[in-house]
């Protein structure tokens, strides 16, 4: 290994630590207009909410909290401050090609941002789920939101269109 590539590498374990020690985005909210989604690990005991707030086309806010190991846990920080502002089209396309990067598959880096100091799970398949856990997650809270969006906006007249969500929705999953 050259030492370039030693320097990129705890460049990397870096970021990753940071992330993990001090999380962005870190904590729910009771706010009805978040849309919530937990998700488990049970191959490494990851256990992980994420709640995604949009506001029209836009990801106005994300947030997460949970038990997991160092990758899981900057994963999700990592995530969390990456798609907040783009919008669902950029969201999806950025965790697309986190999904692509943690499969060793060919990916945007340009999209990912710092969340490329993760891109060494590729080689090591046990630790893709801890990566990926927060992202698909996300991906699902996007998703859905957007579609209920689209439903209500179907059901009502455009200039009373507003989304509304009951409180406490919440989808649990193991992955």
């Amino acid at each position: 290994m050259s030492s370039s590539d030693e320097h990129m590498n705890l460049l990397y374990r870096q970021i990753i630590m940071d992330h993990y020690q001090h999380p962005r985005n870190k904590g729910l909210t009771g706010d009805p207009a978040y849309f919530t989604v937990h998700l488990k690990n049970p191959s490494c005991g990851d256990d992980l909410s994420v709640q995604v707030r949009l506001d029209g086309d836009r990801v106005a806010d994300v947030r997460h909290i949970g038990d997991g190991c160092s990758i899981c846990c900057s994963s999700s920080s990592m995530m969390s401050e990456l798609l907040k502002g783009e919008t669902v089209e950029q969201a999806l396309a950025t965790i697309e090609a986190f999904k692509h990067m943690a499969s060793a598959e060919p990916y945007d880096a340009d999209l990912l941002k710092e969340a490329v100091s993760l891109h060494g799970v590729a080689e090591l398949p046990a630790r893709v789920k801890c990566a990926t856990l927060a992202w698909i997650a996300a991906e699902t809270a996007i998703r859905r939101d957007a579609q209920q969006a689209d439903e209500q906006l179907t059901r009502q007249p455009a200039a009373a269109a507003a989304p509304q969500r009951p409180a406490g929705q919440d989808e649990t999953r193991t992955s």
